[in-house]
């Protein structure tokens, strides 16, 4: 974008829309800022990446201080997640240097039409709790590497993989899945940026101006999520994941730059 005022009036408004459906959705919001950011503000796949793992970190920490506020959120689960995500997130912002855009796009649309689906077949219930036994720490571990993974390679803060899975697979309460969720996002977000930031691939003040932009925007973000009935949430959040997915789509087979 060559007008800088155009380019950071965008990733104002980006960051704003991300924070609102990172507190609505116990996400970071990469999942719909990553796209943005290719179709607003003109990056790439992998800057947009990097800079959306920049931007969740403030978001991340708000969100889930208001969730915690209302006793949402699991720190026991978060704290297993959280040790099996950070070692998961330096795989990922490896291979996120290291895999061609063109994989990177399509691994992406994959992911965000998988999770809808999932999120669509899903009803979660309020007010359930999930006993801890080794089985179930041993599944929370796994559970964040396969978020850190994706946190690193894709740009989000792996909720998109965390909420459906502790809904769908450990039975969590939705609003429970979401703040355990945005919890574990920030060691993940950070020592992904951190990663980015020593590789040079990221523009950290672009990154923090989307932050501070979805920080304001994930506390009524919060608000909604906690008065919106939980199917409706689920099926709210597909349709994003899927008008995701089909902007991807266009831009990728319009693309005819090089693959890496």
């Amino acid at each position: 974008m060559n007008n800088p005022l155009r380019y950071w009036t965008a990733l104002v408004l980006i960051g704003l829309v991300g924070g609102v459906l990172s507190g609505a959705f116990g996400i970071g919001g990469g999942i719909i800022m990553v796209p943005m950011l290719i179709a607003i503000a003109g990056l790439d796949q992998r800057a947009a990446a990097a800079t959306s793992l920049v931007a969740i970190i403030p978001a991340a920490l708000v969100g889930s201080i208001a969730y915690l506020a209302n006793g949402e959120i699991d720190l026991a689960a978060a704290g297993l997640i959280a040790v099996g995500a950070v070692a998961g997130t330096l795989v990922g912002t490896r291979l996120l240097r290291r895999i061609s855009l063109t994989w990177l796009r399509w691994l992406f649309i994959a992911l965000i039409v998988a999770v809808a689906a999932r999120m669509l077949l899903v009803a979660p219930e309020r007010g359930e709790s999930v006993e801890l036994t080794v089985w179930v720490a041993l599944g929370y571990i796994a559970l964040g590497l396969v978020m850190g993974v994706a946190s690193g390679l894709f740009g989000i803060g792996g909720g998109v993989i965390a909420v459906p899975a502790l809904v769908a697979v450990f039975g969590a309460s939705d609003l429970v899945a979401k703040g355990t969720s945005l919890l574990v996002m920030l060691p993940t977000a950070v020592v992904g940026t951190a990663s980015n930031a020593r590789a040079r691939v990221v523009d950290v003040r672009a990154g923090l101006a989307v932050g501070i932009a979805a920080t304001v925007g994930s506390v009524p973000g919060v608000a909604l999520a906690l008065v919106m009935p939980p199917r409706l949430s689920g099926i709210l959040f597909a349709v994003l994941l899927l008008i995701a997915a089909v902007q991807l789509t266009v831009s990728a087979l319009r693309s005819r730059g090089p693959a890496s």
